[in-house]
């Protein structure tokens, strides 16, 4: 794998997103990602999977220079598709997928951390879905998670304001488990992977199976809704804008169109 690293230690496998400067969520990684969960399902040693992020940041978010490429909303409905495949195979996985969060996971960043059971960060950590800065919406299921966890008007705060909450505030408002100082993320994380490593995995499989039974007919139907808007918005004049002016480094000027 190009983007991805992949290590397996006392029944713990440790993904690390690799892909400078941002660990931005382009295609390629999301593909690798479920190369990786492949691998990783059929390795009876492996009873958790830790997920952390490589430099200065978890994710930073999705390749914005890939949107680019896109030819239409058809194709971004696509690519919405796949993304929401591969992170609700991570959600559904039969072993526990824990997130350690440093620096930033925003947008597909954070969408990417919210399919994991357990979310671990720093506290000056940023996370957030800033879509709605580049006139967009998020793509790969954030709309449905986010409001599971830290409620509807939290939820509502964050996409319409596109400002990220630190990690602090994400364990206050339910968003993550715990937070820690940068030096003490990486090692309290790999302490919680090895003690949930110690679980009968037929028991662990179990629990994750019951957990999922909390995600009601609507979350789905609000998946599906999510990708064909995720198309339209594509389409619009204002997404266009939106991603011109993040690419040149300006505020974008949205017009309704």
């Amino acid at each position: 794998m190009e983007y991805l690293k992949l290590a397996v230690e006392n029944h713990v496998a440790l993904i690390t997103i690799d892909h400078a400067p941002a660990n931005a969520l382009s295609s390629a990684i999301i593909q690798e990602l479920a190369q990786a969960f492949d691998q990783i399902e059929g390795n009876e040693d492996v009873r958790v999977v830790l997920l952390h992020g490589e430099g200065r940041f978890f994710s930073a978010g999705a390749d914005i220079k890939e949107f680019t490429s896109v030819e239409n909303g058809k194709a971004f409905e696509k690519l919405a598709l796949n993304g929401q495949s591969v992170f609700e195979r991570i959600e559904s996985f039969p072993k526990p997928v824990v997130a350690a969060i440093h620096g930033a996971a925003l947008g597909g960043g954070l969408e990417l951390a919210m399919a994991c059971h357990i979310r671990l960060v720093t506290e000056r950590a940023k996370l957030g879905l800033p879509e709605l800065q580049l006139g967009l919406i998020p793509g790969y299921a954030g709309s449905q998670r986010l409001p599971r966890y830290v409620g509807t008007a939290k939820a509502a705060e964050m996409l319409f304001t596109s400002e990220p909450i630190t990690g602090t505030q994400a364990v206050q408002w339910g968003l993550a488990n715990h937070a820690y100082t940068d030096e003490e993320l990486l090692p309290k994380a790999k302490e919680l992977a090895s003690k949930i490593a110690k679980k009968s995995p037929l028991a662990l499989k179990a629990a994750i199976e019951l957990l999922n039974y909390t995600k009601n007919d609507s979350f789905y139907k609000g998946v599906e809704r999510e990708t064909v808007l995720f198309g339209q918005a594509f389409d619009s004049a204002d997404a266009k804008e939106g991603i011109s002016a993040f690419i040149e480094k300006r505020e974008a000027v949205f017009k309704g169109q």
